[in-house]
């Protein structure tokens, strides 16, 4: 294993109109199952589509590129994500 620090912030998010951005860090990462959320984690969706829909959309463009924190590990920027739902 490499010497390479990674820090990840695994915090439990709830859809924006529930609850509010407060639950949202100010800065860190969401994983893909924080953002479109995950039955088997008991996770509601701040965006409620499918894994592939969204997966789609990082590759054309519309939603934002995720970051490499590890060999086989991704995630969004938390400001990426708060933007996205702005937007939407």
């Amino acid at each position: 294993m490499n010497n390479q620090q990674v820090i990840v912030t695994q915090t439990k998010v709830s859809p924006v109109n529930q609850v509010g951005w407060n639950v949202l860090p100010e800065t860190g990462f969401l994983r893909i199952w924080q953002i479109i959320g995950s039955k088997k984690k008991n996770t509601p969706a701040l965006i409620p589509i499918g894994r592939t829909t969204f997966l789609n959309g990082v590759k054309s463009g519309k939603f934002p590129k995720h970051v490499k924190l590890g060999e086989r590990t991704v995630a969004w920027r938390v400001e990426d994500i708060r933007k996205l739902v702005m937007s939407l």
